[in-house]
């Protein structure tokens, strides 16, 4: 497999485990740069159309040639999704989204720095010319919200530069937007700078998400209105309220907070920890990574976040004077204080948090399986000894089944399963050979005293755990042996199964209990497929019993009959009672004349 191959096999390992939540996905080239950001209502369904055979074009061929891995931040709806995209676009300036975006951008709100400020919509960034706020996803949004600054209040539209000088000298002249009354035209003091800086101080109150205290202005103004009944000046201002409370709801990432908050989750497991941390700066999300960490001792979750909050704060450069934690911490840092938050946007934006450190988990543990399946089934039969509370991994399961028509051709199968995988050679029949009629639990009793019991004198393995199929007296039946006979302490366990012979329920212990697993879990469907193969094999073993017990005749106790004779006879004659009927000479032309004698000697005795 050459490089290429190696690589593409590598990415398709990410992609199949993707989420198909909203979210946005950064590729990565050699040199772990990133080098373009995407947006997706469905991650996995839009991360895998790259990897299709055949490409829309020649760009999105030469971006694929270069991905060498990829990262992706889950959100909670699409437009968060959007503002997401191009907060990463802009602190990664990633190449390959100027060749496909053709540079596109989305739209901000700037506050310029001149002596009078104005108020303009931009997508150019240049952080000398003013105040930005923004990205706004949705251009009605933005239209909205200017609309509304503009009925709020009279801010200069002009393009012409004023100086403090020229308007002190009586330079500068008023124009046609204060004839409309759009301006109170304070470029020749026929409004105070002193009142024109308090809107724009008012208006980036706004832009910031502040809509509160506007909303609470505007709704007092309107009932006041309403009740000097001045329904129309009343109707014009509610439609300013709604305007301010529709911003307010929509324009923010996930909080109207404009707080810089450092966010931080934490999964682990018994090797790993995974750690998220979110930068929020002013409502929107502007760094999200996820970090593994290898457990070297039995660390705390504590003492992991912790060491990660520190690590990560340092690493990514960022000094946010609040943390949100998902637990109480025994550790501080200078100038910046833990939250615990119970409710509220807080809360909000850790649940945002801990959703990715859980997905990042899962999709971590898929690619592991995926690139290890073995790893896979480890994985399963760790989480049967955490259910069943076990001393060790049950690496070795032996499950037992018992099989008979009305107590005739009894026998029991043994099969067994190394490692979550079937080990045929390791499969065991038994014909019962003590038990009278049809006795389940006298033949399991039988034949487990048996199995393990040569075992011990042959020191051959152990199961780290016996599975009956069948309920609480079969488990019973299994302990009295192993328990009380053999002396041994091995874990027993039983499967019971439903009116419809499905498999129903996990028991363990004495007096048994019902453990409970999910149905559509993978420990569920290795247990079925457990008792499905012991089954298949119990039965498959009666069934072969019984008919090469329907098929013995007298031939098969005749001396010097064997198989092959017995066939040759029957595929001629058909039946035994023909071979009976049938003459010397018949008999001779097919199995020759020193067995045609003995034949008719036996059926003639």
């Amino acid at each position: 497999m050459g490089k290429d191959e190696e690589r593409l096999q590598r990415l398709k390992v990410i992609v199949d485990s993707l989420t198909e939540e909203p979210g946005c996905y950064q590729y990565l080239d050699k040199d772990g740069r990133v080098i373009y950001v995407g947006k997706a209502k469905n991650l996995k369904r839009r991360v895998s159309s790259y990897f299709n055979k055949s490409y829309k074009n020649r760009k999105t061929k030469i971006l694929v040639s270069k991905i060498q891995d990829i990262k992706y931040v889950v959100v909670p709806t699409d437009e968060d999704a959007l503002i997401q995209e191009n907060n990463l676009i802009k602190e990664h300036q990633p190449f390959y989204n100027i060749l496909l975006k053709d540079g596109k951008t989305y739209p901000s709100v700037c506050i310029t720095n001149e002596y009078l400020p104005r108020v303009i919509k931009t997508r150019n960034i240049d952080k000398k010319a003013g105040t930005y706020f923004g990205p706004f996803s949705h251009q009605g949004t933005l239209n909205a919200m200017l609309e509304l600054i503009d009925k709020l209040y009279q801010v200069r539209m002009c393009h012409t530069f004023f100086t403090k000088e020229k308007i002190e000298e009586g330079k500068t002249k008023k124009c046609l937007y204060y004839d409309i009354g759009k301006c109170k035209a304070p470029c020749v003091r026929l409004q105070s700078r002193e009142e024109y800086l308090q809107q724009i101080d008012e208006i980036k109150d706004i832009l910031s998400g502040n809509t509160r205290n506007l909303c609470q202005k505007l709704l007092e103004e309107m009932k006041t209105l309403a009740e000097e009944e001045r329904f129309l000046e009343a109707e014009t201002i509610k439609n300013k309220y709604l305007l301010a409370k529709d911003f307010d709801s929509k324009s923010r990432v996930i909080t109207s907070t404009n707080q810089n908050i450092d966010v931080f989750s934490i999964e682990d497991d018994e090797n790993r920890a995974y750690v998220n941390y979110m930068h929020v700066v002013n409502g929107c999300i502007t760094r999200v990574f996820t970090n593994e960490y290898k457990k070297r001792l039995d660390e705390t979750s504590e003492e992991i976040l912790s060491l990660a909050i520190v690590d990560m704060r340092e690493k990514y450069g960022n000094e946010s004077k609040e943390i949100v934690v998902p637990f109480e911490l025994d550790f501080t840092i200078k100038d910046a204080t833990f939250v615990v938050p119970k409710a509220g946007d807080k809360k909000k934006l850790l649940f945002l948090s801990e959703a990715n450190v859980r997905q990042y988990r899962i999709d971590a543990l898929k690619q592991a399986e995926r690139l290890n399946p073995d790893q896979r089934n480890i994985n399963i039969l760790k989480e049967l000894q955490r259910k069943l509370k076990l001393d060790k991994i049950p690496m070795r399961i032996e499950c037992f089944d018992n099989s008979n028509t009305m107590g005739q051709d009894p026998v029991t199968g043994c099969v067994i399963f190394i490692g979550g995988k079937k080990s045929k050679n390791d499969y065991r029949k038994y014909n019962i050979k003590t038990v009278i009629g049809p006795d389940d639990y006298a033949s399991m009793s039988e034949v487990v005293y048996r199995k393990y019991s040569r075992a011990i004198e042959e020191e051959t393995p152990l199961p780290d755990l016996i599975i009956t199929d069948g309920g609480k007296g079969q488990m019973e039946v299994v302990r009295k042996v192993i328990e009380d006979q053999l002396h041994l302490h091995i874990p027993i366990a039983g499967l019971a199964k439903d009116s419809h012979h499905r498999t129903n329920e996990l028991l363990f212990g004495f007096p048994a209990q019902v453990i409970g697993v999910e149905m559509d879990s993978p420990l569920f469907r290795l247990l079925t497929q457990i008792q499905d193969e012991v089954h298949r094999f119990a039965i498959t073993f009666h069934k072969n019993k019984r008919a090469k017990h329907n098929t013995e005749s007298e031939l098969d106790h005749i001396k010097g009959i064997g198989k092959v004779t017995k066939e040759l006879l029957l595929k001629k004659f058909k039946s035994l009672k023909r071979i009976k009927e049938a003459d010397i000479k018949e008999l001779t032309n097919i199995v020759g004349a020193a067995k045609a004698e003995l034949i008719k000697k036996e059926f003639n005795n």
